[in-house]
């Protein structure tokens, strides 16, 4: 006489792998880090890692400029090849970053605030095409998961990023009186002004003083609601992951 446990039910070890079918103790590191990895936790851990970098860091000097570029960069290439972009353009935007890291140890050797401008310029350009590619997948995607909406929110914090080094661009290309009450704006004003900007928290201690810096102000206010009130707020009604589970317990028990 068999006993209950020695049966598929709930009970027996083969009704359990076909509840749990991934088990955390079952996986690899290599496993885990891949998972990791499709669900655009390393580019979210990326974004913040520049924002810190650039934040805290020295805005003169080799250290902090570099690095800001560098790790903004690589930002943008793990984005993409997070997103299964074909190895040809993974490989042009590795190219890109390069250019970039190479324009900005060239702008303190020489020194040259043009060129530094141009490296923040080119990573910009790089964390663009990143949250586009990231966002063209999230819309597309079949179902709304945990990849969904932490794609979602990768996307924008992206967008604070970008606008971040625009904003820093174009202090090194104009002039660094880019706000209005500030004088030698540094990095982490910009980044700072952006990232109240996209929140529309605007506390008002930034205004941009220039024309280029209120149309840039503009489009980055109205990408942020739009993006939230629309996309954001729609991918997390759509999300039931309570759902998901209790009807991927069923098929299992069938």
């Amino acid at each position: 006489m068999t006993t209950p446990t020695d049966g598929p039910g709930e009970g027996s070890s083969a009704g359990r792998a076909r509840r749990f079918p991934h088990r955390p103790s079952a996986e690899t590191r290599l496993q885990l880090i891949q998972r990791i990895g499709d669900a655009y936790g390393i580019v979210l851990l990326l974004i913040l890692t520049t924002f810190v970098v650039s934040m805290t860091l020295p805005s003169h000097g080799w250290l902090g400029q570099v690095t800001a570029v560098a790790v903004a960069g690589l930002t943008a290439i793990v984005a993409l090849t997070s997103s299964d972009v074909h190895p040809g353009r993974v490989r042009l935007a590795t190219g890109a970053g390069l250019v970039a890291v190479a324009a900005a140890i060239l702008a303190n050797a020489v020194p040259s605030d043009a060129l530094l401008g141009l490296a923040f310029v080119i990573d910009a350009l790089l964390l663009l095409v990143a949250a586009g590619t990231i966002l063209r997948r999230v819309v597309r995607a079949a179902e709304v998961d945990f990849r969904t909406i932490l794609g979602a929110v990768s996307v924008f914090t992206l967008l604070g990023l970008l606008f971040g080094f625009l904003f820093i661009a174009l202090g090194r290309l104009q002039g660094s009186d880019v706000f209005a009450g500030v004088s030698h704006a540094e990095t982490r004003d910009y980044l700072f002004f952006s990232y109240t900007t996209l929140t529309t928290t605007g506390y008002g201690n930034l205004v941009p003083a220039g024309d280029i810096g209120q149309i840039l102000a503009v489009f980055e206010m109205l990408t942020g609601q739009v993006f939230l009130v629309t996309l954001v707020a729609g991918l997390v009604s759509l999300w039931r992951p309570a759902a998901r589970a209790r009807q991927s317990s069923g098929r299992n028990d069938e």
